[in-house]
């Protein structure tokens, strides 16, 4: 179950974010509830995040969202098209069925000038055309389904036009039809459903199961699973009724691997203890190299995360003496002098519900706090602190370095986007422990 997780919320989570409907084209089904979905086209967010806005559990305030489902089973490959980006961040993470992310379009690796590039599915026999002989134009997938998800550096809400005008000039298409240079149309095919339901094994089996026959696992991976199918985890949907005893153990399995699953990130590391900010999420490679339980983990509560030479996601759930966050406490974050997070691109601090790992309505709607925040005010000796409590603070400068919680408990995730590689090496502290201010205290 723990190996097979990942392929579960992929299944939800396109079920959930794959457009219903397109401006041009309508429904993709007879009827808004249908199981119909668009495929093989962008949908953008036109505003930054605001709570209640998001599918994804700890998304980011900095980056206006691109999404796309790709499917590659037609076997033609497609090619997507990205204008020049100008002197902005960005990066279209590319990630298999198994949630492995596996390619990186964008500043990092590319450069700002856009451009396009060819994704093929496992397999694939076609002949590259000479565009995309260049280094990292040609992007073969693990998978033939594909989350694509981009994000676009957005510094203000004065700079949305000029984000969404980059994002509508993304594209999706065919790579017949980018070599006749014309128009690709979104492709129409149905998911999984159900996942408005409760929680039940038998469902599980039957998303996973579907998951497996269009996605199989790599030759390694399929050795170890193969025997799994008697127990009904198998991309063979006619498989027998299973046996009670069968049954009685996934429902004892399904209660165990829910509340390992919903363990705090820092606990995955069981030789350190962690006090306040956890180590990178993910491994060094960007794969997870077999460690399922991490990859389940970070699956069902950070799915989407980009490979750490991308952007590092630290994250906080408890202070300096090691006890949870919450807004009955006021805190402080301290980055000595010259000891900002090293970045190339930027680095912020967001602000979640520690119930969901959503982000919090505050009344001066500000949910981050990094180095693009206007009217940051630095210590006399150059320091930053951050001030982190429920309570406005009553002095001005605390005031413009405030970073609202909620009346309860709360979740910190720093991002440093295209880190130093100091970071990446663990050579640097990215943060400082969150301490408590004791007088604060209520």
């Amino acid at each position: 179950m723990v190996w097979a997780w990942p392929l579960y919320e992929m299944q939800r989570m396109r079920a959930a974010t794959a457009p219903r409907r397109t401006q041009a084209d309508g429904f993709a089904g007879d009827d808004p509830k249908s199981p119909w979905r668009w495929f093989n086209t962008f949908s953008h967010a036109r505003q930054r995040l605001r709570p209640g806005g998001s599918r994804v559990v700890l998304p980011n305030n900095d980056t206006l969202y691109s999404n796309a489902w790709l499917d590659l089973t037609d076997n033609q490959g497609l090619v997507i098209d990205l204008p020049e980006m100008g002197d902005r961040y960005h990066v279209l993470g590319l990630m298999d069925f198994y949630t492995n992310p596996f390619a990186h379009l964008g500043t990092r690796l590319h450069g700002n000038g856009g451009g396009s590039f060819l994704i093929t599915p496992p397999g694939w026999q076609g002949s590259v055309p000479e565009p995309f002989e260049q280094a990292g134009r040609h992007v073969p997938a693990p998978t033939p389904w594909v989350w694509l998800i981009g994000r676009l550096l957005v510094d203000n809400d004065e700079d949305l036009p000029a984000v969404t005008a980059l994002q509508d000039r993304m594209l999706i298409r065919t790579l017949p039809d980018w070599l006749a240079d014309r128009p690709t149309g979104p492709m129409r095919a149905a998911v999984a459903q159900g996942f408005n339901q409760p929680f039940s094994w038998r469902h599980f089996l039957q998303v996973v199961g579907d998951a497996m026959a269009h996605c199989p696992p790599e030759p390694q991976e399929a050795l170890l699973t193969k025997p799994w199918q008697a127990l009904g985890l198998g991309p063979d949907s006619a498989a027998p009724p299973l046996r009670p005893v069968i049954e009685s153990a996934w429902d004892e399995a399904t209660a165990e691997v829910l509340r390992m699953l919903d363990m705090p990130f820092d606990q995955l590391d069981s030789d350190q203890a962690h006090r306040g900010w956890a180590p990178s999420i993910m491994p060094l490679s960007g794969r997870f190299d077999g460690d399922f339980l991490r990859r389940a983990v970070i699956a069902r509560q950070a799915i989407g995360a980009v490979a750490p030479q991308e952007a590092l996601y630290l994250r906080c759930e408890s202070d300096s003496d090691g006890q949870a966050l919450n807004g009955q406490h006021a805190y402080q974050i301290r980055f000595a002098p010259g000891q900002l997070p090293p970045v190339q691109a930027f680095w912020s601090i967001t602000m979640y519900d520690a119930t969901d790992g959503m982000l919090v309505a505050n009344p001066i709607d500000r949910f981050s706090i990094g180095d693009r925040t206007p009217g940051l005010q630095p210590d006399e000796d150059g320091a930053l602190t951050l001030y982190l409590q429920h309570q406005e603070p009553a002095s001005p400068a605390e005031r413009a370095n405030w970073l609202p919680s909620p009346a309860g408990g709360f979740t910190l995730c720093l991002r440093a986007y295209l880190p130093h590689p100091s970071l990446v090496e663990g050579l640097f502290v990215l943060a400082p422990p969150v301490r408590c201010i004791e007088t604060a205290r209520r």
